[in-house]
């Protein structure tokens, strides 16, 4: 089971944070920075993301209580959301959608924490799946599992930060497309099932 659950939650959060998506946002924000510059940005944002997706994975379920919206309504409401987010990486929605984001941030201002780590890596769909996948573990040791594998889709992403330049040459736009629209299949698939899930939950089907 603990292997199920690592396999669940590196897919859905990696489909969801799209670190190779990101790069090229990453590179536009950050150009005419030097490389240590671009890595200072990169570490800040990533460790703010850390925190935001820490917070939410371990108290994001009180918060849910506390507003009487209850875990299986969430689960069903997050694969909805999900799956949005997955037809918008199938038809190229949420690269113009983050585009705008980014564009949104002043260019005199430091992009780390906006919009690089908010909204754009610890977005509302990370965040939603960080409350799913703590809500769905059944010990703490799972809870504990999750928030590691979080920690090392956030490592992807600054590794891919950190080689943004060199990366971007070795795909190319061709490449980045593929890859996106290959993840976007399978957060799909994932989102139809935290639907399913809670459905059971809720002992409709």
């Amino acid at each position: 089971m603990t292997l199920a659950t690592a396999l669940t939650a590196f897919t859905a959060l990696f489909v969801v944070i799209d670190p190779i998506g990101l790069t090229p946002i990453f590179i536009a924000l950050t150009s005419g920075l030097s490389a240590r510059a671009r890595r200072v940005i990169a570490l800040r944002a990533c460790l703010v993301s850390f925190l935001l997706l820490t917070i939410f994975g371990l108290a994001g379920e009180s918060v849910l209580q506390f507003l009487g919206i209850s875990l299986p309504a969430f689960r069903i409401a997050g694969g909805i959301l999900l799956f949005l987010t997955a037809l918008d990486m199938l038809f190229e929605r949420r690269k113009q959608r983050r585009e705008g984001q980014a564009d949104s941030a002043p260019e005199a201002e430091d992009p780390s924490v906006f919009p690089l780590a908010m909204p754009l890596i610890a977005g509302p769909g990370a965040i939603a799946t960080m409350i799913l996948l703590a809500g769905s573990a059944s010990t703490p040791g799972e809870i504990l599992l999750i928030h590691a594998i979080m920690l090392v889709v956030l490592a992807c992403v600054l590794a891919l930060f950190f080689l943004a330049g060199g990366l971007e040459r070795l795909l190319g736009a061709v490449g980045i497309n593929v890859v996106t629209r290959l993840l976007g299949m399978l957060l799909a698939a994932l989102s139809v099932q935290f639907v399913i899930d809670g459905l059971r939950s809720l002992q409709v089907v």
